[in-house]
């Protein structure tokens, strides 16, 4: 027999009334008598209840274009800098995911992203785990509060201890850039009009190829020391795909497969190949960087970075078939992945560089740097200096002019000194 059935069962007390309201809420009756009150519908529960339920462990799958974020991490306390979790966080609360007061502590929902990806980085692929409210049309209530930017393409159940990093067996990335980028420095092409052959094709997948297997990649990254065991990370594979054309412009996609990577160590791994092929490096530039000494490498533009996928082997192996939960491959979601990069990540990436020139810009710094330079030998700034003033770099015609001066203790720091004292540093 239900609750209301055995109340209706009961003997009324005088003329004491009965009174309806909210389930598990309490209220005085006429007489001051306390009775319980009931919901109204077991269909519609109200505010109060549906933040009673329980919340669930879930991985959510997004995508995102990064341009105009400061990264994926979220920074509280520095508004000025948008990220992709601040939209993502606001966007969980609005749609009743998860309470208000999470949004500013999200160690309470568990919250945990399988990569950081840098600033104008975007993802196709990425995986975070929290805990939320399943309530109905979550991904839709969710998708609802975010830019068209950003998208939550799949949602599963996990288990209870699931850390999105920490499961995380690999990443891979990919890269996509003009293919002029790998002109040699004496063609005549460096431009849209380049079109990549097969000879050099061939010879940047061998040296992508010498990434591969585990090194110290100390050189790749800041503020890690060369004995540091954090330093060597595990390369499982690195190669440049077939060239395309889009928009009059030639492209190619660099795809790369890691355990796990450190900041910028991917932009540095690409921009160093790319500096060996233009000519600036020596092919033994590479084994060198491993090292103990600091080599001084090239970091490419994050503009062409993406997060296409993380792996989870292990945990689907062990949980993906066991009647309760599901192996996270996002075999379902490959369309709406491969959509949402045709829409917002190719074409940003291919119109940003259209009109900001960012490879163009950067591909213009490499004679800056010192590839034989080692911690033992660098150039002086002073050399550095005259390095601009004979004619090999065009930055020194502007205003301010940024060098690279050359540190014996900490990597190469970057100082923008004024135009006109610059004969009085040269001195």
């Amino acid at each position: 027999m239900s609750e209301e059935q055995c109340l209706k069962a009961l003997p009324a007390r005088g003329s004491e009334p009965l009174k309806r309201g909210v389930e598990g809420k309490s209220e005085p009756a006429e007489n001051g008598k306390v009775v319980k009150r009931f919901k109204a519908s077991a269909e519609e529960p109200s505010e109060e209840e549906q933040k009673k339920l329980p919340k669930r462990k879930v991985v959510l799958l997004m995508a995102y274009s990064g341009k105009g974020y400061h990264g994926m991490q979220r920074n509280l306390g520095s508004s000025q800098f948008k990220t992709i979790e601040d939209d993502l966080v606001h966007a969980l609360v609005k749609s009743g995911c998860i309470p208000e007061n999470h949004g500013t502590e999200m160690k309470k929902m568990s919250f945990q992203r399988c990569a950081r990806t840098d600033k104008g980085v975007s993802a196709a692929g990425q995986v975070v785990s929290l805990k939320l409210w399943l309530i109905d049309d979550v991904m839709e209530k969710i998708n609802g509060q975010l830019p068209a930017q950003i998208r939550i393409l799949g949602l599963k159940r996990v288990t209870g201890g699931f850390n999105s990093k920490n499961k995380c067996d690999a990443r891979t990335y990919s890269y996509m850039l003009p293919t002029f980028s790998f002109a040699h420095k004496d063609s005549d092409k460096q431009d849209q009009e380049y079109r990549l052959n097969k000879e050099t094709l061939e010879r940047a997948n061998v040296l992508f190829s010498c990434y591969k297997g585990t090194h110290n990649f100390h050189n790749f990254t800041s503020q890690k020391a060369p004995r540091d065991p954090s330093a060597k990370r595990y390369i499982m594979e690195m190669y440049l795909e077939e060239p395309f054309s889009r928009q009059g412009m030639e492209f190619a996609v660099i795809k790369v497969k890691g355990q796990s990577f450190m900041m910028h160590q991917i932009r540095k791994m690409i921009g160093l190949v790319i500096a060996v092929l233009k000519g600036y490096a020596d092919d033994s530039i590479i084994e060198r960087s491993w090292g103990q000494e600091k080599v001084d490498i090239p970091k490419a533009p994050g503009l062409g970075l993406v997060l296409e996928r993380v792996h989870f082997e292990k945990y689907n192996m062990r949980f993906g078939s066991d009647g309760l939960h599901e192996p996270l491959d996002w075999v379902e979601e490959e369309g709406k992945i491969a959509a949402f990069k045709e829409q917002h990540i190719y074409p940003t990436i291919i119109q940003t560089e259209i009109e900001e020139k960012s490879m163009v810009n950067w591909l213009d710094t490499l004679p800056i740097h010192d590839f034989e330079a080692t911690a033992s030998g660098n150039q002086s700034a002073k050399a550095q200096v005259q390095l601009f003033f004979s004619g090999l770099h065009p930055l020194f015609r502007m205003g301010p002019v940024l060098i690279l001066c050359l540190n014996q203790c900490k990597p190469y720091t970057l100082l923008l000194l004024q135009g006109q004292k610059l004969s009085n540093f040269v001195k």
